[in-house]
């Protein structure tokens, strides 16, 4: 039960809300996707193009609910690293430590390009280094932005966001007036198949959504505010792409918009003229900055977290006084730069969307081993339905569209794959020995014992700071809870309303229910942890309940002819929402019970304020003997 401290400089703090988390997880996404691809992808496919669009949304499904329940069940810097480390170890944790970083850096870095290739829309006279120093300025302006806190980078992504929302819904309502149904015929000239192929092709448009997860551990309440974000911005951005897709479709000649690489601009172009082109150059301009500022926030985690576990120099995780990873942050943005000004990025970029479905494939897998190893501290807040036949759907569905993307990207893969591999034998090995998932899957099939609890110690760490389990939120909860001292005996069912009675006042619950909650526990003789001593747990409805009472009766309460007469009782009940700290509430009151002398103690208590104050005696012995 000893907490693990935390190292001075490794903290970071929780300031990212439900708007924050759907803003950084819609800009990563309206980039490319929206502004580049639709031409290019329209060349493959004609107008079925907005069907591709709309299959890619369903594609990425299975992704977004896996990284959902891990990042509910682990919220910790580092996103899919760390996910896929405590999973399957730490060789394979480098691979994806340095996968994630790797695509992420480079999408960045792209997205800072296409500021200022958009630029040129409105400066022609830019000339290529010049595009580049433009990206560059740039980069310099977020590295800066994201040195003074998360917060602030939160705050420039929802007025990037924003913007950029309401300019392209301006485009739908003015541009839908203007659409031509017969730009729409023939509908499929290259086949249906060629939907399902450019559904492969854009599919990465969507990929940015999940690298939300990468700050899972600067949220205020993951557990909900993750996958809640994750799906409103999956819901909206998915609309707003078919709906823009439509309209463009609909407005730009088809040999204009085939191959072109600024679509939605010729499409404003068509109602508007030249104001139109400029506008939406802008919203271009928007796109890209946001997917930048999102991109480099995301991926910046990554070399922090593999710093915390040995995997790259320590000095990756240390944390500033802005609450940042500063020097990751700046390693992060060097390369950016080096990429940005030194490398064809057009090849590097599809490996990069490689590595982002190998990634998918991991996380997917990921969830399976995490379930199966049945480690008792995986608790997501959310679990993603139809396990695991839509995680083995989408391994089979990314390996499919992994190979179609041709044999370079493949090599390129392997290649990088193996220097992850050389990097952790070489140099984070001889370092590091840490239990993983996998190992407790290998012993339930085996039968041979060869983890200990690390894995679950650590796991009920991060559930604590999760959840806010501290043990000044148990002290405080009992300074201030209801005590019930009966001197005169109950009967069983009279006893029982009490306590629903009571109960029912103190947080809001129906007492009716409770009371036949109640009655069907008291049959249980496990509720008896010590002759004479008693605990009545329960989870209820709702959310963001939990309260506990003690009862004292002298006289002794007698429950069924199997359970002897109770003199001490606890009473926990809690909403699901809060079963982490009821977990541990009931375990540390089941310890207080067990102290030398306690039933004799609390049966001479003068009153309820000494009753109290046994249990808050026999707490703090149990704190210096378990905590300190």
């Amino acid at each position: 039960m000893r907490r693990g401290n935390k190292e001075k400089g490794e903290s970071l703090k929780k300031e990212l809300g439900l708007f924050d988390i759907f803003c950084i997880a819609s800009g990563a996404m309206i980039s490319s996707g929206l502004f580049i691809l639709p031409g290019l992808a329209y060349a493959k496919t004609g107008p079925a193009v907005v069907v591709a669009y709309f299959v890619a949304s369903l594609l990425i499904i299975p992704a977004m609910l896996s990284k959902a329940e891990l990042a509910t069940a682990m919220p910790k810097a580092g996103g899919d690293y760390f996910y896929i480390d405590r999973s399957m170890g730490p060789a394979m944790g480098t691979v994806g430590g340095f996968a994630a970083w790797f695509s992420l850096a480079f999408k960045s870095a792209f997205a800072l390009l296409g500021i200022g290739a958009f630029a040129l829309l409105l400066n022609p006279g830019l000339t290529e280094i010049q595009i580049k120093l433009v990206a560059v300025a740039f980069c310099v302006i977020f590295t800066i932005v994201n040195l003074f806190g998360v917060k602030h980078t939160g705050k420039i992504q929802i007025i990037l966001v924003v913007g950029l929302l309401a300019l392209l819904a301006f485009y739908i309502t003015a541009g839908v007036f203007h659409v031509e149904l017969s730009k729409f015929t023939p509908f499929t000239p290259f086949g249906p198949s060629s939907i399902f192929a450019t559904a492969g092709f854009v599919f990465i448009s969507y990929a940015g959504l999940t690298k939300v997860c990468s700050v899972a551990e600067e949220c205020k309440d993951p557990g909900r505010t993750l996958p809640l974000g994750m799906f409103l911005s999956w819901a909206v951005v998915s609309l707003l792409y078919i709906m823009v897709i439509f309209v463009t479709v609909g407005l730009v000649e088809s040999n204009q918009l085939q191959n072109s690489l600024t679509p939605i601009s010729l499409g404003a172009g068509v109602f508007m003229g030249s104001i139109g082109v400029a506008v939406m150059a802008i919203a271009a301009i928007l796109a890209f900055v946001s997917t930048a500022n999102a991109g480099l926030l995301a991926a910046s985690r990554n070399p922090m977290a593999m710093g915390k576990d040995d995997l790259l120099p320590r000095f990756f995780a240390k944390v500033s006084e802005y609450g940042t990873p500063k020097l990751s942050i700046i390693f992060t943005s060097a390369f950016m730069i080096f990429v940005i000004l030194f490398l064809d990025l057009e090849g590097l970029v599809k490996t990069a969307s490689a590595m982002q479905l190998i990634l998918f494939m991991f996380v997917m897998l990921s969830v399976i081993i995490m379930r199966e190893s049945k480690i008792r501290h995986y608790q997501p807040k959310f679990r993603s339905p139809l396990y695991p036949w839509i995680h083995i759907t989408g391994i089979i569905g990314y390996g499919f569209i992994l190979v179609e993307m041709g044999i370079i990207s493949l090599i390129t893969m392997g290649i990088f794959i193996a220097f992850g591999f050389s990097w952790y034998m070489i140099y984070a090995r001889p370092k590091i020995k840490r239990e993983y998932a996998l190992l407790h899957v290998i012993e339930r099939i085996t039968g041979i014992e060869s983890t200990g609890y690390l894995m679950d110690e650590e796991l009920r760490e991060i559930l604590i700071e999760r959840d806010d389990i501290t043990e000044k939120r148990f002290e405080e909860m009992i300074k201030k809870c209801l005590v019930l001292d009966l001197e005169k005996m109950l009967s069983p069912d009279e006893f029982t309303k009490l306590l629903a009675h009571k109960l029912a006042e103190e947080i809001g619950a129906d007492e009716e229910e409770l009371y036949r909650s109640f009655i069907k526990r008291e049959k249980d003789s496990n509720i008896v942890v010590y002759p004479g001593i008693a605990v009545l747990s329960l989870i209820i409805k709702g959310r963001n309940k939990f309260d506990i009472i003690l009862v004292r009766s002298k006289k002794g309460i007698i429950f069924s002819d199997e359970i002897p007469p109770v003199h001490a009782l606890f009473v926990i009940v809690s909403s699901s929402d809060q079963q982490s700290f009821y977990f541990h509430s009931l375990m540390w009151m089941v310890q207080i019970s067990e102290q030398e002398d306690f039933e004799k103690k609390w049966l001479n208590a003068k009153d309820s304020e000494e009753l109290r104050n046994i249990i808050l005696s026999s707490w703090e012995k149990l704190k210096r003997e378990n905590f300190l």
